[in-house]
């Protein structure tokens, strides 16, 4: 069953969560295919995955690259439902919901307030569903996540 993390960022941007989420994703052995269509915000999220922590980076490249097979983290425009990497997992950066995002073992779907109405519709529909898990994520005033409503 595909497991669908919600990610409400009220504190904190996109390019500061996403290397904690992928360096998680890294350390348990696993591939994060990271979609953001707009080239702009792939440009932040990979320069974040560079410098988020000073004493190591995050090894990513991009789609459509020669070394996209290799890379643990791919940035791409699109979701590839059969991404070069391998990835199983699947970071929606760019708060925008795709269907397709079901077909892989666990998504992290990203968004800020400004999409919080699509968010909320997404959630109810998959919330209808009895093959999706479901899981809401918020932040508090010290920037600490924690599962609730």
């Amino acid at each position: 069953m595909p497991r669908v993390d919600f990610y409400r960022l009220t504190r904190d941007p996109v390019e500061r969560v996403l290397p904690a989420l992928a360096a998680r994703v890294l350390g348990n052995g696993d591939r994060l295919l990271v979609v953001a269509a707009a080239a702009m915000q792939r440009q932040d999220i990979d320069a974040a995955l560079w410098t988020a922590n000073p004493a190591s980076f995050l090894p990513h490249g991009h789609a459509g690259t020669p070394d996209e097979a290799i890379e643990p983290i791919l940035l791409s425009g699109t979701l590839d439902t059969s991404p070069p990497n391998g990835a199983s997992r699947l970071a929606l950066a760019d708060g925008e919901w795709r269907e397709d995002a079901l077909a892989f073992d666990r998504t992290f779907f990203l968004f800020d307030n400004s999409r919080i109405d699509d968010a909320r519709a997404t959630w109810r529909a998959l919330a209808a569903r009895d093959d999706v898990d479901n899981r809401f994520w918020k932040q508090d005033e010290n920037g600490r996540w924690s599962e609730g409503p």
